[in-house]
């Protein structure tokens, strides 16, 4: 595989009960061509996958998500899984960081349920996007445009809907991280987490 991420940094943010094939597979293929990738988590220590139906592999975190800082990274991928995206939802720190690569219009990657945490940025409004078929109702009420497609490009945004599309989504997931911003960035917002918390509430008022 040829090194098109050389030197780019990616973060993939994520808690326990990632769905394991969503965070290993994606994060396989972005060291293969080339790229820095730090877990970035609620706590450190070890996260664990959750697999198909019971749980799985651990692994290490190597940031924590109240130390992180959206400058030192080119691009972010969230894995999906049921209680993952669960719990960075409602994590200030994981919002506030997400809405930085959001606000600077760095790509982002998301699988299978892991769009959920972009709802509560206010990222999907307007965006063609795909996703596990029990969250489309979600985003479609936050303004999504929700198609049933293995893999969805929007603006540097890259979606799938499960671990059968992670094929497609690794391949559009490295040709959107390597293109880097994309130049209709939304517009910027207050960094600061009482924003992030607005942003959510007036989605599910």
């Amino acid at each position: 595989m040829s090194k098109e991420l050389n030197g780019r940094r990616v973060a993939i943010m994520s808690a326990d009960g990632f769905e394991q094939s969503e965070l290993i597979e994606p994060r396989k293929a972005l060291i293969a061509a080339g790229a820095l990738v730090k877990i970035v988590s609620p706590k450190l220590g070890k996260i664990r996958g959750w697999n198909e139906k019971d749980w799985g592999d651990s692994i290490a975190v190597d940031v924590k998500l109240s130390e992180a800082d959206a400058d030192d990274f080119d691009a972010i991928m969230l894995p999906g899984g049921v209680m993952n995206p669960d719990i960075l939802r409602g994590d200030e720190d994981a919002l506030a960081f997400l809405q930085d690569f959001v606000n600077a219009g760095k790509p982002i990657a998301a699988i299978c349920h892991g769009p959920q945490t972009l709802i509560e940025v206010g990222a999907v409004k307007g965006r063609k996007m795909t996703s596990y078929a029990s969250i489309k109702t979600d985003l479609i009420n936050a303004g999504a445009m929700w198609v049933d497609e293995e893999v969805v490009v929007d603006q540097g945004l890259v979606t799938s809907r499960s671990p059968k599309d992670i094929p497609a989504f690794n391949k559009k997931m490295l040709e959107e991280f390597a293109e880097g911003v994309h130049a209709k960035a939304p517009a910027k917002s207050s960094k600061s987490k009482t924003s992030t918390n607005s942003n959510s509430q007036q989605l599910h008022s």
